[in-house]
């Protein structure tokens, strides 16, 4: 363990607040830091997980809200934070708390059924010219950067990104479930969301939303740069604070979430789960924000999903 900065350091329990359930998007990255933070010996006082799901993270940062000030309680961020203001699911997004770090990036995986009849990416970009035929199981909400993607390859495929059908859970293995009993037809979510159903062969990758091939089970799989659409789209997962959190506190954050990051168990997470490693201090994370807030806004104005 590096030595933490003079100043503030944790006086009771820290608890970290997923906004999905248990195996979803935003608690398994939750799970993977506080396993991390103790394993290294990283805080010196108990911590705990909560998972408040619902409205893509949204339930878990209205509670986050009603802790100003206390460095105690944290948050695991996404960019539903920002698109869910934009789009009028809350009154708030990050500039109403305190972003505390970045953590990575994780792309989504396009997949069927082993047995359906679309064998690859141009036969979903075929029978999106219909999307509103075609029943489509994503996670955590509507307006997310799954949401954005789909819009992306439907207008690629020549019809409106308005009319598809999508079945939303609050969490991305809801919605591979959605697919193997046969409701939708396509799942839209993060990559490792998916990595049992792969493993058995009960699913099929189609394709995925990252810059390059993806390792592991995914290492077959295309993306949908190397079959010619313009969808190189990813979700980042980091921390953050309720506001009104001192400068000393977010030091003492800074330091444990770049210890953390820096470690070898959490690069052990990072090949396992699919993640690209992205971390940010707080000072970086609060101009990568700045910068996705006109970013993902200009996408869903362009995609016709900000009303």
């Amino acid at each position: 363990m590096t030595a933490a900065p003079d100043g503030w350091r944790p006086e009771r329990e820290i608890e970290l607040v997923a906004g999905t359930p248990a195996g979803g998007g935003q608690d398994r990255p939750a799970r993977a830091l506080l396993k991390v933070l103790e394993t290294e010996g990283l805080i010196e006082v108990p911590v705990r997980l909560t998972n408040i799901a619902g409205r893509g993270g949204g339930n878990a940062w209205d509670y986050l809200a009603q802790h100003p000030g206390n460095p105690h309680v944290l948050a695991i961020n996404s960019p539903t934070i920002i698109t869910n203001r934009q789009l009028g699911v809350s009154l708030f997004d990050d500039t109403a708390l305190t972003p505390l770090a970045n953590l990575y990036t994780e792309y989504i995986a396009f997949l069927v059924r082993a047995d359906s009849a679309i064998a690859n990416g141009s036969g979903l970009l075929a029978q999106l010219q219909d999307p509103a035929r075609l029943p489509i199981a994503m996670a955590t909400a509507v307006g997310n950067t799954n949401h954005m993607a789909l819009a992306q390859l439907t207008r690629h495929a020549g019809a409106d990104p308005r009319l598809l059908n999508l079945h939303v859970f609050d969490s991305a293995r809801y919605a591979a479930a959605d697919v193997l009993q046969g409701r939708a037809a396509v799942a839209a979510i993060t990559a490792i969301s998916a990595a049992q159903e792969l493993a058995s062969g009960s699913l099929r990758a189609l394709a995925v939303s990252a810059p390059a091939r993806l390792p592991g089970l995914y290492a077959q799989t295309p993306t949908w740069v190397e079959q010619g659409v313009a969808c190189d789209i990813g979700t980042w997962r980091g921390v953050i604070g309720a506001r009104g959190i001192g400068a000393a506190q977010i030091a003492y954050w800074d330091h444990a979430f770049r210890a953390a990051t820096a470690s070898a168990a959490w690069h052990n997470e990072l090949q396992r789960q699919y993640w690209t490693g992205t971390y940010a201090d707080s000072s970086a994370t609060r101009a990568l924000l700045d910068r996705e807030r006109q970013v993902l806004g200009g996408l869903l104005h362009e995609l016709g999903l900000r009303p």
